[in-house]
């Protein structure tokens, strides 16, 4: 194991918040003295099958965790992911079936080991104890919270003062999770700024049931390639682990370079000081900081080999004005050309008409700024939005 001082250092690394460092610590000075590792968990809910970058956020910190020898849970919640996690949303929402939730759930195993080490890491499911709970033991851990003290979440509390509906499904969602952590005997618990309220119920609910109560780490929400909503498929501002190396590299080129600091801390293990030294002097062009922070994503994900192709594509579409060998094929019903390039890139229509008027679209070579553009049913085309390359075959 590392120094305490030094595993801290890494730890705190992008985060936002510790709770409470003292604590942590505390647990990782025993831990060193007594070799017993301790037990880092964090939970995820099976609703999409596909991992982005956002939630490598996370699972590169435990994986921090796993490299100074700790034991690391990756646990996946089958059962909470029946509930819905409330956490953000206006509305009660949608749940999901139990073959959506094991079809996802067996994608996730597939893809967190491109990450985690598979020796190491201990993938639990909580409807192994879920599942067995007696109403009783339920109704017990019911009465561990108030109304009043689920409340002061501010979701719940901003739907009660709108007069929209919570149900009682929802305030079983924290309760649930929380109790995950006794079962497991967590000694730390990571997840997003939007977990804060479920990882202290957890912390609460272990001293309830006698244990040490864990420490919480949060960490921030990526933003997505447009640099203001977190990273999400449904918005099309994603960055999936297994897109194709070129679709990878230049939705990274297109980021902000104020973004590209963000994605440097929380998806890279890069020298920071360094990096904003060199790009304060010059030293470093933004651009070439750019396509440095694809590559090392790239060869994380897929292979350094593929990086590299990557990369002299792009150089070959921009700097030679060619079209690169490796853009997606991407089929479509649309013809007309914003609801075409939705369901392409999965950007908004109003992100693809500034765009347009950016100057941003090009069609088998020529700048595109017209929404009355159509597409003809049957034919192939190339096409550039923004620094992602396309071929478009319209069926």
């Amino acid at each position: 194991m590392k120094p305490v001082s030094e595993q801290l250092e890494i730890i705190k690394r992008g985060a936002v918040e510790v709770i409470r460092e003292d604590e942590l610590k505390k647990k990782l000075e025993r831990s060193a003295k007594s070799k017993k590792p301790l037990v880092i968990k964090a939970g995820f809910d099976p609703s999409a099958p596909d991992i982005h970058l956002g939630h490598t956020v996370l699972l590169r910190k435990m994986k921090h965790f796993q490299d100074f020898g700790h034991e690391v849970i990756f646990l996946i919640g089958d059962f909470t992911g029946r509930i819905g996690d409330p956490s953000g949303q206006s509305a009660t929402r949608k749940t999901l079936t139990k073959k959506e939730v094991e079809r996802n759930a067996k994608t996730y195993e597939k893809q967190i080991f491109k990450i985690l080490d598979k020796k190491k890491t201990k993938v639990v499911f909580n409807s192994a104890w879920c599942d067995k709970m007696k109403t009783e033991e339920l109704f017990n851990l019911m009465d561990k919270y108030t109304v009043a003290r689920m409340l002061e979440r501010d979701d719940f509390l901003k739907r009660y003062k709108n007069n929209k509906p919570i149900t009682m499904r929802e305030f079983m969602y924290p309760l649930i999770q929380g109790y995950d952590s006794v079962v497991l005997k967590a000694d730390v618990e990571l997840g997003g700024t939007d977990q804060k309220f479920n990882l202290l119920v957890g912390r609460n609910l272990q001293g309830d049931f006698g244990q040490e109560p864990q420490a919480v780490l949060t960490m921030p929400l990526l933003e997505g390639t447009d640099g203001v909503d977190k990273m999400s498929k449904s918005l099309g501002n994603y960055i999936g682990i297994e897109e194709e190396p070129g679709e990878i590299f230049g939705k990274i080129m297109s980021i902000s370079d104020e973004l590209m600091l963000k994605y440097y801390e929380l998806l890279t293990d890069e020298p920071l000081d360094k990096l904003k030294a060199d790009l304060k002097s010059g030293a470093l062009h933004p651009k070439d900081a750019k396509k440095k922070l694809a590559k090392i994503i790239i060869a994380q994900y897929h292979s350094e080999k593929e990086a590299g192709a990557a990369e002299a594509n792009f150089e070959k579409a921009f700097k030679h004005k060619g079209f690169p060998d490796n853009a997606p094929l991407i089929k479509v019903k649309e013809t007309s050309l914003l609801p075409a390039l939705n369901g392409i890139t999965g950007l908004s229509k109003s992100e693809i008409r500034r765009k347009l008027k950016e100057g941003a679209v090009e069609i088998n070579g020529k700048r595109i700024m017209n929404v009355r553009f159509s597409f003809e049913s049957g034919s192939e085309y190339e096409a550039r939005v923004g620094k992602r390359f396309f071929r478009v075959k319209v069926l």
